[in-house]
């Protein structure tokens, strides 16, 4: 399939960048199973200094912080469980469960929030639907990234959700059901391509672990546009009706876009095979990974690489740093925004970022957290 890239946005001059900023805050630190992963942001209608971070930790389940980055809640993944990503849609939080192949869904409380109890109650319909059940679970093919917002013309509640170590992609409506349960139905599904025409009219697939396709996870939803980043081609963006998808455009690609790899029995991982032949972006070094939105600025995180990508009226990248007492944030996989005053910490919004690499680490085990950011240290201009 050949799929014309195009650049998003012009770039800025390295003179006229901000410095890298660094965290104000971070959560506690977490160790396997309960890594953390991909975070979202719920803003309090009637206070948001009280407003709640929400970060999945795979199987260690969904939690739930305050402003201060303290943890309020946790709740577990239960049995068979693995929470991957989380987004919100009004009062819900709405989890993709790669063990159980479904859509999770959880009420937030402002009262809750408000008086330091439970936040989040579970009200997934006990008969929900697998995403995609022409998968085995026990393969993991199942539910991975997850976008989750409103129809700006019909109301309704959506979800896009992609596949692990595949390139489709379901978009669901969250349907309402008995006893304040909530549910999913299908409304479409589109595969992007796993093989691409370059420009000198060869073929290229990317380099991957045998039996595992070129997938997709790190997502966000703009109004009717779904932006997806497939971790070693580059991101997608592909409008929405509602009756489902339209047209995919690869809007920038990874710096490996074209370069043959092969895969290495012995290493266990993808090596050079071929000379670069010059086509692949300039900004993300795979994997491409978490996506978040503001005003129309796109940010990215190039996970190969530690930085992030901010696709703005001028391009640039950052790197999260060190500083205020805290850790540098690495390997991002997820990230959110919030435009909204949030209090004095944040009057002008808040990035909170996944971070890979929490250090320093604890005993044997690595770990991982979430840091929360000024959004305005990162978005100066707005």
């Amino acid at each position: 399939m050949a799929v014309a890239a195009v650049s998003l946005l012009t770039a800025v001059p390295a003179s006229a960048a901000p410095r890298d900023p660094a965290p104000v805050l971070q959560t506690q630190a977490f160790a396997e199973p309960a890594d953390a992963d991909d975070p979202a942001i719920w803003v309090h209608p009637h206070d948001p200094a009280r407003s709640v971070v929400l970060g999945t930790l795979k199987e260690g389940g969904l939690a739930a912080f305050d402003l201060d980055a303290r943890t309020l809640q946790l709740v577990p993944a239960g049995d068979g469980g693995r929470f991957n990503n989380v987004d919100v849609v009004g009062d819900l939080a709405v989890v993709s469960d790669r063990g159980r192949d479904q859509v999770r869904s959880y009420r937030i409380d402002p009262r809750g929030a408000a008086a330091g109890a439970a936040v989040l109650r579970d009200v997934t319909d006990p008969a929900a639907a697998r995403v995609f059940p022409e998968s085995d679970v026990d393969e993991q093919r199942t539910a991975y990234g997850l976008a989750a917002g409103r129809d700006p013309v019909t109301g309704i509640r959506w979800a896009a959700v992609t596949r692990r170590h595949e390139t489709r992609v379901a978009l669901l409506k969250l349907a309402d059901r008995p006893g304040g349960t909530v549910g999913t139905e299908k409304l479409a599904t589109v595969d992007l391509p796993s093989s691409f025409r370059l420009p000198d009219g060869t073929i290229w697939s990317p380099c991957e672990e045998p039996g595992e396709g070129p997938q997709l996870e790190g997502s966000v939803l703009d109004g009717r546009v779904l932006y997806t980043a497939q971790e070693d081609v580059g991101i997608w963006r592909i409008p929405l009706t509602s009756r489902g998808f339209g047209r995919p455009e690869l809007v920038d690609r990874v710096r490996s876009y074209g370069v043959p790899q092969r895969w290495d029995a012995e290493a266990e991982e993808c090596v050079p095979d071929g000379a670069d032949p010059g086509f692949g972006g300039k900004w993300l070094t795979a994997d491409a990974e978490g996506l978040a939105v503001a005003d129309g600025t796109l940010f990215a995180s190039s996970q190969g690489d530690s930085r992030f990508v901010v696709y703005g009226p001028r391009t640039r990248d950052l790197r999260i740093v060190a500083g205020r007492g805290t850790d540098s944030v690495e390997h991002s996989d997820g990230s959110a925004i919030s435009t909204a005053s949030l209090g004095r910490r944040f009057p002008h919004g808040l990035l909170v970022v996944h971070d890979g690499e929490r250090r320093p680490a604890v005993g044997d085990l690595a770990t991982t957290g979430f840091a929360f950011v000024r959004l305005d240290d990162v978005l100066p201009h707005r």
